[in-house]
């Protein structure tokens, strides 16, 4: 089959955001989402919010932007719908939060939202679907052509463990911990089409590929393949899949940021035929499992050194030397302060070790739970 591919002129962004929505008072989950979009929507064509939509199960929401230049604008665009929920949502006894996972929610008491599609979701995957009480940011890139998507999203590949381990946000899971920095990575990524996407050589490949799934009704269409990282034919986009939802605006744009500043300069590689082989996919993998484990105290193998042998790195270093790789082009983009704020992460940990730290000190996970409602509102993380 021929896949078109929308031509974007320029790395323009977008983010989708998932977010759980919890009692005011007590912390838990609550299946609201129907009453809070329904309320959000009137007005709009056909009551359906451009900007505001169901996700899984009625317990989380998921906001986007519009099509954006920068992260700047994208953060304006995040920060002006997120205040909809919030009010509606604040008027109904409830608040939101921004994380991988919900410190104690139990995915068995939580009902599906009511759109077919995601009761033909559950049918189809059965327990893998049914666990699937995890919110995670999706970021959007554009790109020119699907060849050159395909090229960035390889040379991605390398990068994406660092994208996991930055924004790391789910260390518990139906009240324990699961001794992960990501438990939400895990989780999703036991459904048949999730996880790290295959090697793929060219659009041609990838066509073969989504023909394959398609003509034998394995899938329906290209919606169902989600990759960590995979093309957006409709969007012409690079979509960014892998990352936990962080606990802040802040953190999410610097994710926007880097995600946005990395696939200029990929693509600038490409144009000076520059772009250095893709990983191999047995090394992301692991780095994969690492990420997940450790988030930003991990040490990831990189490339082999002169000698010959594989080396393992920690990802402050890594992340470290890539920001400076990146410094040239984050000028050309005005990306700079994203940049800054991915060291800020770096500085004061990404949401799983923010979570603990609250916890080693004798808080509960309802007290975890205010105070990731508290860092959405004030969208600070520095004081954990």
């Amino acid at each position: 089959m021929s896949i078109a591919f929308t031509h974007n002129a320029r790395p323009t962004i977008g983010v989708e955001l998932e977010l759980h929505l919890v009692d005011a008072d007590t912390g838990d989950l609550v299946s609201a989402s129907n009453e809070l979009l329904a309320e959000m929507s009137q007005g709009f064509p056909g009551n359906d919010h451009p900007k505001a939509k169901h996700e899984l199960f009625q317990s989380t929401v998921e906001i986007i932007t519009g099509v954006c230049d920068t992260p700047t604008q994208a953060r304006a665009d995040l920060a002006e719908t997120f205040q909809e929920p919030h009010a509606t949502a604040t008027r109904r006894g409830l608040k939101i939060i921004s994380a991988g996972t919900h410190p104690f929610g139990v995915a068995r008491n939580q009902d599906v939202s009511p759109n077919p599609r995601y009761h033909e979701l559950v049918e189809a995957m059965q327990w893998p679907a049914r666990r699937l009480l995890i919110c995670g940011q999706h970021i959007h890139v554009g790109v020119r052509d699907g060849e050159r998507a395909i090229s960035i999203i390889n040379e991605m590949m390398r990068h994406l463990p660092l994208f996991l381990a930055l924004s790391s946000s789910s260390p518990y899971f139906e009240g324990e911990d699961s001794g992960l920095a990501s438990a939400r990575s895990k989780v999703f990524e036991s459904l048949p089409t999730a996880g790290l996407p295959p090697q793929i050589t060219g659009w041609g490949d990838f066509e073969s590929f989504m023909s394959t799934l398609i003509d034998s009704e394995c899938i329906s269409s290209i919606r169902e393949v989600w990759w960590d990282i995979r093309p957006h034919p409709d969007f012409g986009t690079i979509e960014f899949r892998m990352c936990d939802s962080p606990h802040t605006l802040t953190e999410a744009t610097a994710l926007a940021g880097l995600a946005q500043t990395l696939v200029a300069w990929a693509d600038a590689l490409i144009d000076r035929d520059a772009l250095p082989p893709p990983p191999r996919e047995w090394t992301v993998r692991e780095n994969r499992w690492l990420a997940a484990r450790y988030g930003i105290d991990a040490r990831l193998i990189v490339e082999a050194n002169g000698d010959g042998k594989p080396q393992r790195r920690p990802v402050r270093e890594l992340v470290g030397e890539l920001l400076a790789e990146l410094s040239l082009t984050a000028d050309l983009l005005g990306t700079q302060p994203e940049l800054a704020a991915i060291e800020r992460i770096l500085d004061h940990g990404s949401g799983s070790m923010r979570q603990r730290r609250l916890v080693d000190a004798g808080a509960t996970l309802a007290d975890v739970v205010h105070h990731l409602a508290d860092e959405l509102y004030d969208d600070c993380f520095d004081q954990a």
